[in-house]
């Protein structure tokens, strides 16, 4: 068997679009982008306001079943759906989360996609890119530091430095640092107390840069962040300290959604990076909204499973920014099944009917929990070279009994092609589906609503 090309060198034989014409072909204007350098721009904000009459374009979810070790492949079905829509001749548009520096360095690696399923420039990308991440990181310590100083300075606000609640970050993962004690060196260099370095991608700032809409929008959700608490409980925010400004202005290019392309030509916005375990996991909301103005078909990929990334996009991102999903692709491999059906990691090469029988439940509940948004799911079977015939037949007889559609996706061994009929599928879905999405619950503050949930820390309602 001809060995098959690892992701770097397909990616470095890859010869991608100049921007400016991924720019062109997807109807931005010249004054419109800021390249940073050949392959990648920033996109200027004035954009919305020129297509603000235009009708959005239908937007794809892709999510996947609850995530293993042996990986489910969001991304890289998501990049090849996008690539075989554009296949199609379909005016498609992808929105993916930037990297983090903290995975690409540790055991999972890059976030571009793999095999014949990227985007591109993948060194660049997962590496600096355009200088977000390091963006939110100042910003972030910038206001970490007025806090320090602020209690230094003769503390005003009368702010317990024991309830300080406001750490560091960094974009490397640096276990060494994730519990430490700043202030040392003697009364000229500050307070002892204890704190901590959180990574860049977790950073409140991260979460609001990727909800944000404008910069009014960025400046206000900024102003309320709670960094510490004073003497007698009272909360500090950001805007008590006078540092709204200063980050945002630290923030100005960051807020703009990154311009990139696929493998094969598809224009792909790159922008933000939360991560779904601890805030909404999925790109701005910004890149979204350009993305469904500029295009007849968006596809988004939301982080984890459906019962984190896709359930929080749902109930925060789209209640929020007012989007409305049209079709949800959930993500399956035989792999992830098999340790869901009791299988060992080391084994999941290895033909086990079985433990794929056992681990069905997983896939249905996840497309039982999507219908119950009123949106359509269609299961995409990541195929990986040792899969068996017998192992694809037991999911995709599974799904006829759930009334799904079932497609084996091959995008990351051939591209577009291997995608081509989830692609249909997808269209075909949408057609006979139409989306009825609601959230599952009313918003906090509307006490009228009977469907309004309470969350609880504690005994503490917040």
């Amino acid at each position: 068997m001809k060995r098959m090309l690892t992701d770097i060198e397909i990616a470095q034989k890859a010869k991608p679009i100049p921007i400016i014409e991924v720019a062109r072909k997807l109807g931005i204007t010249p004054d419109e982008i800021e390249p940073y350098g050949k392959y990648k721009a920033k996109v200027s904000l004035n954009l919305l306001g020129r297509l603000a009459g235009q009708p959005n374009g239908k937007l794809i979810n892709v999510t996947a079943i609850t995530p293993t070790n042996a990986g489910e492949g969001k991304t890289c079905t998501a990049i090849g759906l996008a690539q075989a829509l554009g296949k199609l001749k379909k005016n498609v548009c992808l929105c993916l989360r930037e990297p983090s520096l903290g995975p690409v360095f540790g055991i999972k690696g890059g976030a571009c996609g793999g095999g014949y399923a990227q985007v591109v420039p993948m060194e660049d990308i997962n590496l600096h890119f355009t200088g977000d991440i390091h963006a939110v990181g100042s910003a972030h310590n910038l206001l970490a530091a007025l806090v320090d100083n602020h209690v230094f300075k003769g503390n005003k606000l009368k702010i317990d430095p024991k309830r300080i609640v406001w750490p560091r970050v960094i974009d490397i993962s640096d276990r060494f640092l994730r519990y430490i004690t700043v202030g040392e060196g003697g009364k000229t260099h500050g307070i002892p107390r204890s704190t901590s370095f959180h990574i860049t991608v977790a950073s409140e700032v991260m979460a609001i840069l990727a909800l944000s809409t404008s910069i009014k929008d960025l400046k206000n959700r900024l102003s309320k962040i709670i960094v510490a608490y004073t003497y007698g409980g009272k909360p500090i925010t950001a805007a008590d300290l006078k540092a709204v400004g200063s980050m945002a202005l630290l923030l100005k290019d960051a807020i703009k959604p990154n311009l990139v392309q696929t493998l094969e030509g598809q224009p792909t916005f790159v922008h933000t990076g939360p991560f779904a375990n601890i805030a909404h996991g999925n790109n701005s909301v910004l890149a979204t909204k350009m993305a469904l103005k500029l295009a007849d078909y968006v596809v988004t990929e939301s982080g984890f499973g459906a019962d984190l990334g896709t359930e929080k996009f749902f109930n925060v991102v789209c209640r929020q920014s007012k989007l409305k999903p049209d079709l949800v692709v959930l993500v399956v491999s035989t792999r992830a099944l098999k340790i869901h059906g009791g299988g060992a990691f080391k084994k999941v090469k290895e033909e086990n009917l079985k433990a794929i029988e056992a681990g069905l439940p997983n896939l249905t509940r996840h497309v039982e929990n999507i219908k119950k948004f009123g949106v359509w799911p269609v299961v995409a079977i990541n195929r990986f070279l040792t899969d068996s015939d017998k192992e694809l037949k037991i999911i995709i007889d599974h799904c006829q009994v759930l009334s799904v559609k079932a497609i084996i996706s091959k995008v990351v061994t051939e591209g577009s092609s291997g995608g081509i009929a989830l692609a249909e599928a997808v269209l075909k879905s949408m057609r006979e589906h139409p989306s009825h999405f609601k959230p599952l619950y009313g918003k906090r503050e509307d006490k009228d609503n009977r469907n309004a949930t309470l969350w609880r820390r504690g005994s503490q309602i917040y």
